[in-house]
């Protein structure tokens, strides 16, 4: 019996490991008035945030519908037993609404499951991946559907923004509104909790930023699945993740770029990682 995992494009997983795993990724819309993009596959990171920061007009962004749900169900289930589909926190987005609702609609025998990942981006990413690796390794779609449910609670995630001034556009900062009128020239550092953002800390700069961002990898060890990622500063992401690397006892640090629809948000100078910990950070 053969389980398919279905996640989305804020999962912001590479493709070639997307595509390694046999994760298939629904994209979601990023709209440039009243062109639209599919996130990924239409317009790609780096030609989103050159017109992300060179336009006057922000984006927006959608989730896909019931029927590109429902599509994509169906042509799994011609080859694929079980499907497990994971997805963005559903406080961030109506994505995994429209999952349920093509669920509801799907009228063959196939066994699917919708899951709230609580996550997003690289949170949501890595609990694709320990997914498809279950299933990879013969797993029944309970034992994938276990194998997610323990990594909602030990994916840790941080990230260091440039600035809040997306996510408050956006209308996605959440609990992270803490922080604003009172940051000056302060990094925010956000987690998630609970499927929401929250403000973790402040950094009197970019670099004791990135330092943190360090250390609080450094005070969760031991570590899995490391990723580290980021919007528009690829060069910062490389040196991070090279100072990272020993604490790696197996496996290779996921080095991953926040795409189009993440990055309407989050802004450009993001920098980030999320990691499996059993340790509480």
């Amino acid at each position: 019996m053969t389980v398919k995992i279905v996640t989305d494009s804020t999962a912001d997983l590479p493709p070639d490991l997307a595509e390694s795993l046999g994760i298939s990724v629904i994209p979601l819309n990023v709209h440039f008035g009243t062109d639209v993009f599919k996130d990924g596959i239409d317009i790609k990171p780096d030609e989103f945030y050159q017109r992300l920061t060179s336009g006057a007009q922000l984006p927006t962004t959608s989730q896909p519908n019931v029927g590109e749900f429902l599509s994509l169900y169906n042509d799994l289930a011609k080859s694929n037993e079980e499907i497990v589909s994971v997805h963005i926190s559903d406080k961030l987005s109506g994505t995994l609404n429209s999952a349920r609702q093509a669920k509801d609609q799907y009228e063959g025998s196939t066994r699917i499951e919708t899951i709230d990942s609580k996550h997003g981006s690289m949170g949501l990413g890595l609990i694709a991946v320990q997914a498809s690796k279950v299933a990879k390794n013969g797993g029944s779609v309970d034992d994938v559907v276990n194998a997610i449910n323990l990594s909602i609670d030990s994916v840790k995630f941080f990230a260091l923004l440039d600035t809040l001034e997306y996510l408050q556009k956006g209308g996605r900062i959440g609990k992270a509104r803490a922080f604003m009128g009172n940051l000056l020239k302060l990094k925010p550092i956000l987690s998630t909790k609970g499927g929401e953002v929250f403000p973790f800390e402040r950094a009197r700069s970019r670099i004791k930023g990135v330092d943190r961002i360090f250390s609080l990898v450094q005070e969760a060890l031991p570590i899995s699945d490391l990723a580290v990622f980021y919007s528009t500063t690829k060069s910062e992401a490389e040196d991070l993740a090279a100072k990272l690397n020993p604490f790696m006892t197996s496996g290779e640090i996921i080095m991953s770029q926040i795409g189009p629809v993440v990055g309407t948000h989050a802004g450009p100078g993001v920098l980030g990682v999320a990691f499996n910990s059993q340790n509480v950070v």
